[in-house]
Protein backbone atom coordinates (compact mmCIF):
# COMPACT_ATOMS: atom_id res chain seq x y z
CA UNK A 1 0.00 0.00 0.00
CA UNK A 2 1.16 3.58 -0.46
CA UNK A 3 3.20 5.14 2.27
CA UNK A 4 1.50 7.34 4.83
CA UNK A 5 2.75 10.60 6.26
CA UNK A 6 2.70 9.56 9.91
CA UNK A 7 6.49 9.48 10.28
CA UNK A 8 7.18 12.84 8.69
CA UNK A 9 7.84 15.96 10.71
CA UNK A 10 6.07 18.84 9.04
CA UNK A 11 6.15 22.53 9.77
CA UNK A 12 2.47 23.30 9.40
CA UNK A 13 3.11 27.00 10.02
CA UNK A 14 5.20 27.38 6.90
CA UNK A 15 3.31 29.28 4.18
CA UNK A 16 3.02 27.45 0.92
CA UNK A 17 4.82 28.97 -2.09
CA UNK A 18 1.50 29.94 -3.65
CA UNK A 19 -0.15 31.18 -0.47
CA UNK A 20 -3.00 33.64 -1.13
CA UNK A 21 -2.94 32.72 -4.81
CA UNK A 22 -5.09 29.60 -4.67
CA UNK A 23 -7.87 28.28 -2.51
CA UNK A 24 -7.01 24.65 -3.21
CA UNK A 25 -6.23 22.69 -0.04
CA UNK A 26 -2.67 21.37 0.11
CA UNK A 27 -2.03 18.13 2.04
CA UNK A 28 0.20 18.82 5.02
CA UNK A 29 2.94 16.31 4.18
CA UNK A 30 3.55 17.83 0.76
CA UNK A 31 3.87 21.42 1.97
CA UNK A 32 7.56 20.99 2.76
CA UNK A 33 8.15 18.94 -0.38
CA UNK A 34 6.47 21.59 -2.54
CA UNK A 35 8.52 24.31 -0.85
CA UNK A 36 11.77 22.46 -1.53
CA UNK A 37 10.99 21.73 -5.17
CA UNK A 38 10.09 25.32 -5.97
CA UNK A 39 12.99 26.68 -3.88
CA UNK A 40 15.45 24.78 -6.07
CA UNK A 41 13.61 25.47 -9.31
CA UNK A 42 13.43 28.41 -11.68
CA UNK A 43 9.79 27.55 -12.27
CA UNK A 44 8.39 29.01 -9.07
CA UNK A 45 7.07 32.16 -10.74
CA UNK A 46 5.50 30.18 -13.57
CA UNK A 47 3.87 27.77 -11.12
CA UNK A 48 2.50 30.40 -8.75
CA UNK A 49 1.81 33.34 -11.03
CA UNK A 50 -1.64 32.11 -11.96
CA UNK A 51 -0.85 32.53 -15.64
CA UNK A 52 -2.00 29.54 -17.69
CA UNK A 53 0.74 27.36 -19.10
CA UNK A 54 0.86 27.20 -22.88
CA UNK A 55 -0.96 24.20 -24.22
CA UNK A 56 0.29 22.05 -27.06
CA UNK A 57 -1.80 21.47 -30.15
CA UNK A 58 -3.61 18.16 -30.45
CA UNK A 59 -1.46 15.38 -31.87
CA UNK A 60 -1.53 15.87 -35.63
CA UNK A 61 -1.30 13.41 -38.49
CA UNK A 62 2.32 12.98 -39.58
CA UNK A 63 3.50 13.43 -43.15
CA UNK A 64 6.44 11.04 -42.60
CA UNK A 65 7.66 8.65 -39.93
CA UNK A 66 11.12 8.74 -38.38
CA UNK A 67 12.98 5.53 -37.54
CA UNK A 68 12.95 6.57 -33.86
CA UNK A 69 10.49 8.78 -31.99
CA UNK A 70 10.98 10.02 -28.41
CA UNK A 71 8.10 10.93 -26.09
CA UNK A 72 8.97 12.65 -22.81
CA UNK A 73 6.84 13.12 -19.71
CA UNK A 74 8.01 15.99 -17.50
CA UNK A 75 8.23 16.15 -13.72
CA UNK A 76 5.76 17.78 -11.35
CA UNK A 77 5.70 21.61 -11.47
CA UNK A 78 7.77 21.83 -14.67
CA UNK A 79 6.57 24.14 -17.41
CA UNK A 80 4.82 22.48 -20.37
CA UNK A 81 7.27 20.71 -22.66
CA UNK A 82 10.00 18.16 -22.05
CA UNK A 83 11.36 19.42 -18.74
CA UNK A 84 14.80 18.52 -17.45
CA UNK A 85 14.73 15.04 -18.93
CA UNK A 86 14.72 16.72 -22.32
CA UNK A 87 18.52 16.87 -22.12
CA UNK A 88 18.56 13.06 -22.22
CA UNK A 89 16.38 13.22 -25.32
CA UNK A 90 18.84 15.67 -26.88
CA UNK A 91 21.74 13.28 -26.25
CA UNK A 92 19.80 10.49 -27.96
CA UNK A 93 18.93 12.68 -30.95
CA UNK A 94 22.57 13.70 -31.40
CA UNK A 95 23.56 10.04 -31.59
CA UNK A 96 20.66 9.13 -33.87
CA UNK A 97 20.10 11.84 -36.51
CA UNK A 98 16.58 11.96 -37.86
CA UNK A 99 14.99 11.04 -34.54
CA UNK A 100 11.83 13.00 -33.78
CA UNK A 101 10.61 14.04 -30.35
CA UNK A 102 7.43 15.06 -28.59
CA UNK A 103 6.16 15.50 -25.03
CA UNK A 104 3.06 14.52 -23.11
CA UNK A 105 0.53 17.32 -22.72
CA UNK A 106 -0.67 16.94 -19.12
CA UNK A 107 -0.92 19.17 -16.01
CA UNK A 108 2.13 17.82 -14.09
CA UNK A 109 0.72 19.25 -10.85
CA UNK A 110 1.56 18.15 -7.32
CA UNK A 111 -1.93 19.20 -6.21
CA UNK A 112 -4.24 17.55 -7.11
CA UNK A 113 -1.72 14.80 -7.87
CA UNK A 114 -4.21 12.00 -8.52
CA UNK A 115 -6.08 13.99 -11.15
CA UNK A 116 -2.86 15.20 -12.76
CA UNK A 117 -1.26 11.76 -13.06
CA UNK A 118 -4.53 10.23 -14.28
CA UNK A 119 -4.77 12.87 -17.01
CA UNK A 120 -1.18 12.09 -17.91
CA UNK A 121 -1.93 8.40 -18.34
CA UNK A 122 -4.91 9.19 -20.56
CA UNK A 123 -2.89 11.66 -22.63
CA UNK A 124 0.08 9.34 -23.12
CA UNK A 125 -2.17 6.39 -23.95
CA UNK A 126 -3.84 8.40 -26.70
CA UNK A 127 -0.60 9.93 -27.95
CA UNK A 128 1.30 6.65 -28.05
CA UNK A 129 -1.57 4.77 -29.68
CA UNK A 130 -2.01 7.47 -32.33
CA UNK A 131 1.69 7.47 -33.14
CA UNK A 132 1.96 3.68 -33.42
CA UNK A 133 -1.10 3.57 -35.66
CA UNK A 134 0.43 6.21 -37.94
CA UNK A 135 4.02 4.91 -37.82
CA UNK A 136 3.93 1.17 -37.10
CA UNK A 137 7.52 0.62 -38.22
CA UNK A 138 9.04 3.31 -35.97
CA UNK A 139 10.72 2.56 -32.66
CA UNK A 140 9.41 4.55 -29.69
CA UNK A 141 11.46 5.75 -26.72
CA UNK A 142 9.72 6.88 -23.51
CA UNK A 143 11.49 9.17 -21.02
CA UNK A 144 9.83 10.19 -17.75
CA UNK A 145 10.92 12.12 -14.67
CA UNK A 146 9.13 11.97 -11.29
CA UNK A 147 5.39 12.22 -11.97
CA UNK A 148 6.27 11.74 -15.63
CA UNK A 149 7.88 8.40 -14.75
CA UNK A 150 4.73 7.49 -12.83
CA UNK A 151 2.65 8.32 -15.91
CA UNK A 152 4.80 6.16 -18.17
CA UNK A 153 4.76 3.21 -15.78
CA UNK A 154 1.00 3.32 -15.31
CA UNK A 155 0.43 3.66 -19.06
CA UNK A 156 2.53 0.60 -19.87
CA UNK A 157 1.76 -1.57 -16.86
CA UNK A 158 -1.58 -0.38 -15.50
CA UNK A 159 -2.01 1.68 -12.37
CA UNK A 160 -4.14 3.71 -10.02
CA UNK A 161 -6.83 2.15 -7.90
CA UNK A 162 -5.26 3.01 -4.54
CA UNK A 163 -5.45 6.09 -2.33
CA UNK A 164 -3.63 9.12 -3.65
CA UNK A 165 -3.04 8.14 -7.28
CA UNK A 166 -6.36 8.16 -9.04
CA UNK A 167 -8.69 5.64 -10.58
CA UNK A 168 -7.59 2.23 -11.80
CA UNK A 169 -6.32 2.07 -15.36
CA UNK A 170 -5.50 -0.99 -17.48
CA UNK A 171 -2.17 -1.30 -19.29
CA UNK A 172 -2.00 -0.13 -22.86
CA UNK A 173 -2.46 -2.85 -25.47
CA UNK A 174 0.54 -5.04 -26.28
CA UNK A 175 0.10 -4.14 -29.96
CA UNK A 176 1.14 -0.62 -28.93
CA UNK A 177 3.64 -1.36 -26.16
CA UNK A 178 5.51 -3.83 -28.39
CA UNK A 179 6.62 -0.81 -30.45
CA UNK A 180 8.34 0.75 -27.42
CA UNK A 181 12.04 0.00 -27.75
CA UNK A 182 13.38 1.70 -24.60
CA UNK A 183 12.02 3.26 -21.41
CA UNK A 184 13.84 5.54 -18.96
CA UNK A 185 12.22 6.51 -15.65
CA UNK A 186 13.88 8.77 -13.08
CA UNK A 187 12.61 9.34 -9.53
CA UNK A 188 9.45 7.27 -10.03
CA UNK A 189 7.06 7.58 -7.03
CA UNK A 190 5.82 4.06 -7.87
CA UNK A 191 9.33 2.58 -7.53
CA UNK A 192 9.59 -0.80 -5.82
CA UNK A 193 12.70 -2.36 -4.35
CA UNK A 194 14.43 -5.18 -6.25
CA UNK A 195 12.66 -4.67 -9.57
CA UNK A 196 14.91 -6.17 -12.28
CA UNK A 197 15.17 -2.86 -14.14
CA UNK A 198 16.22 -0.71 -11.15
CA UNK A 199 19.38 1.41 -11.24
CA UNK A 200 20.75 3.35 -8.27
CA UNK A 201 21.24 3.07 -4.51
CA UNK A 202 17.62 3.02 -3.29
CA UNK A 203 16.66 0.29 -0.83
CA UNK A 204 13.09 1.44 -0.10
CA UNK A 205 9.81 1.63 -1.96
CA UNK A 206 8.48 4.92 -3.27
CA UNK A 207 5.49 6.84 -1.97
CA UNK A 208 3.07 4.83 -4.12
CA UNK A 209 4.78 1.46 -4.67
CA UNK A 210 3.56 -0.47 -7.68
CA UNK A 211 1.25 -3.36 -6.86
CA UNK A 212 1.94 -6.91 -8.07
CA UNK A 213 -0.84 -6.90 -10.71
CA UNK A 214 0.74 -3.73 -12.14
CA UNK A 215 4.23 -5.18 -12.45
CA UNK A 216 6.47 -3.78 -15.18
CA UNK A 217 8.79 -6.80 -15.13
CA UNK A 218 7.81 -7.75 -18.68
CA UNK A 219 9.60 -4.58 -19.81
CA UNK A 220 12.79 -5.33 -17.84
CA UNK A 221 15.00 -5.85 -20.90
CA UNK A 222 14.12 -2.42 -22.29
CA UNK A 223 13.55 -0.36 -19.14
CA UNK A 224 15.76 1.40 -16.60
CA UNK A 225 14.37 3.10 -13.49
CA UNK A 226 16.79 5.37 -11.63
CA UNK A 227 16.32 5.96 -7.90
CA UNK A 228 18.85 6.78 -5.18
CA UNK A 229 18.69 6.50 -1.41
CA UNK A 230 17.07 9.46 0.32
CA UNK A 231 14.91 10.55 -2.62
CA UNK A 232 11.72 12.11 -1.30
CA UNK A 233 9.46 10.40 -3.82
CA UNK A 234 10.96 7.18 -5.17
CA UNK A 235 12.74 6.16 -1.93
CA UNK A 236 10.30 7.67 0.62
CA UNK A 237 13.18 9.73 1.97
CA UNK A 238 13.76 13.35 2.94
CA UNK A 239 16.24 14.68 0.37
CA UNK A 240 14.64 16.58 -2.49
CA UNK A 241 18.04 17.43 -3.99
CA UNK A 242 18.61 13.72 -4.59
CA UNK A 243 15.32 13.66 -6.47
CA UNK A 244 16.41 16.55 -8.68
CA UNK A 245 19.85 15.16 -9.55
CA UNK A 246 19.29 12.17 -11.83
CA UNK A 247 19.91 13.82 -15.19
CA UNK A 248 23.24 15.18 -14.00
CA UNK A 249 24.29 11.89 -12.41
CA UNK A 250 22.79 9.33 -14.77
CA UNK A 251 21.86 11.19 -17.96
CA UNK A 252 24.72 9.85 -20.08
CA UNK A 253 24.16 6.32 -18.79
CA UNK A 254 20.46 6.54 -19.62
CA UNK A 255 21.15 7.81 -23.14
CA UNK A 256 23.69 5.04 -23.74
CA UNK A 257 21.12 2.44 -22.65
CA UNK A 258 18.57 3.82 -25.10
CA UNK A 259 21.12 4.02 -27.92
CA UNK A 260 21.84 0.34 -27.39
CA UNK A 261 18.16 -0.52 -27.82
CA UNK A 262 17.40 1.45 -30.97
Amino acid sequence: MPKTSSNHSINLNRPTPCENQTNAPIPSYYQDVFHEITRHSSLRHELCSGDPLPSKPRYEKRQSCAPVHIITARASTERAGEGIIGSVASNIVRANPGTTRDSVDYPALLFPYASSSSQGVSALTEQLTDFVNQCPDSKVVLLGYSQGAHVIGDTLCGGGGVAGIGSATPPISTEVSDKVAAIIMMGDPRHIVDAPFNVGTSRKDGLFPRLDPQSCDSFADRMQSFCDSGDTFCDSGFNTLVHLGYVTKYGNQAAAFVNGKI
